[in-house]
């Protein structure tokens, strides 16, 4: 399809913006789509063009675009002000209301995105240990920080043997020295996973992990493996942290409450924002206090903001045990939905994801790690014409295959997705089954 007016948007933002945007996701074919509004679960572009959104921006929607009382309350606070260099009652009111929800949470400081939220755990685990060592698991992404960024996007080329990864940096000119203190892991293997730890046991500050990685599979981490790493950070002195950035929406509590282990830290991000810029790091007392201890000087001009910490409020408040509950249910009926339709056209094709997401593959199985989801160029070009023909008929999908639901949605918009996707798979079968012969 054409959309003229996205183009000559484009063709104006390529002479002052470097490729023409401030964020590489949404470079997709000739051009990106420019958005005119949302509302609810469906956004226009400014060729008016109405699709569903399934995106969300990346996860960070949880009630659709203009949820009326996130607009509402946020309305409200722009008429006090906007930032302030003195603190706010809807910081506190916010603070308390996400302590609420996770016995694990005994303090959180507000940031300004997810990546800045695990920054500040990677350092505050630094500083309260006093090692250098993170250790990560391969193909995990944790936000665009240097350390990172390790081992984010690794190939067959470098990754190095599957037992005892290599630390591989994403960025060209990224120092020698990050990629020697981040330590890899296999993910879910958890006697590998130790054996390297032990290697570097008097080192390691921090295990960081996500608890349904979406860059792996997104495919839940298994409670074994989970309970592994808990087990030796407490027997070696290092901390535990879960990256809940994505997956703080699977659960009330975050998709650590589905596991027999409490984090030291937590990291969280995207929908706590209420649509918003937002960031937080939560955790254990005694580890928060390296912020205010003169351990880890910590400020932002923007962090705890009132507009964001007012719009997050509402949206966290809005998304209780109920619509956690309700949702998660849509999310367990969209990814049978797609599993039945894949098995019924006898496609090489699954999907994955746990609570309102999930991730869309093609492959006859499903990946249990990076490695094994790691697509060929064959599968790199099929997904990429699913995404495409999904957008011109009127659905917004995350370009790896994933979708993130809101509660505003039902089951008949998934049904239609369904369909859609099942227009799209049926003309690419001959193509996905020469992956398989």
């Amino acid at each position: 399809m054409k959309y003229p007016n996205s183009e000559a948007l484009f063709k104006r933002a390529q002479n002052v913006l470097p490729g023409g945007v401030s964020r590489n996701t949404l470079l997709r074919g000739a051009h990106p789509l420019y958005v005119l509004k949302g509302k609810g679960c469906r956004v226009t572009d400014v060729d008016g063009v109405e699709r569903i959104d399934f995106a969300n921006n990346m996860a960070s929607h949880i009630h659709g675009h203009a949820f009326e009382p996130i607009v509402e309350a946020v309305s409200k606070q722009l008429q006090c002000g906007t930032a302030f260099t003195l603190a706010t009652e809807a910081e506190v009111t916010f603070a308390e209301h996400l302590c609420s929800r996770n016995p694990a949470f005994d303090k959180v400081r507000f940031v300004n995105s997810g990546t800045e939220a695990v920054m500040a755990g990677m350092k505050a685990a630094r500083a309260y240990t006093g090692r250098p060592k993170i250790a990560k698991v391969e193909g995990s992404y944790h936000g665009a920080y240097d350390y990172a960024e390790v081992s984010q996007a690794p190939t067959p080329e470098n990754w190095g043997d599957s037992a005892r990864p290599n630390a591989v940096p994403l960025a060209q000119g990224t120092p020698q020295s990050v990629s020697e203190d981040m330590v890899v892991l296999p993910f879910n293997e958890p006697e590998q996973s130790i054996a390297i730890l032990d290697h570097y046991k008097d080192q390691i500050a921090c295990i960081l992990i996500d608890p349904v990685p979406h860059r792996i599979g997104m495919s839940p981490a298994g409670s074994t493996f989970v309970a592994a790493l808990r087990k030796w950070a407490t027997d070696n002195g290092a901390l535990l942290m879960f990256d809940e950035v994505i997956t703080f929406r699977t659960e009330y509590g975050g998709a650590q409450a589905l596991y027999d282990v409490r984090p030291d830290l937590t990291s969280m991000g995207k929908m706590i924002g209420g649509g918003f810029p937002v960031g937080a790091l939560a955790g254990r007392d005694d580890v928060m206090r390296v912020f205010t201890n003169g351990r880890l000087p910590h400020s932002g001009t923007f962090s705890a903001n009132p507009v964001t910490m007012t719009a997050g409020r509402v949206a966290m408040a809005y998304f209780d045990r109920d619509a956690v509950a309700k949702l998660n249910r849509l999310g367990d009926y969209a990814r049978a939905s797609l599993a039945q339709l894949f098995q019924t056209l006898g496609v090489p094709a699954c999907v994955t994801g746990a609570g309102s997401l999930l991730r869309m593959h093609m492959k006859p199985a499903i990946p249990a790690n990076f490695r094994e989801a790691h697509p060929t160029e064959v599968q790199k070009r099929a997904l990429s014409t699913l995404i495409n023909d999904l957008y011109d008929d009127g659905f917004m999908l995350i370009h790896t295959g994933a979708a993130a639901l809101s509660t505003v949605m039902t089951e008949a918009e998934v049904d239609c997705l369904v369909e859609s996707v099942a227009s799209s798979m049926t003309r690419l079968k001959p193509l996905l089954l020469e992956t398989v012969q």
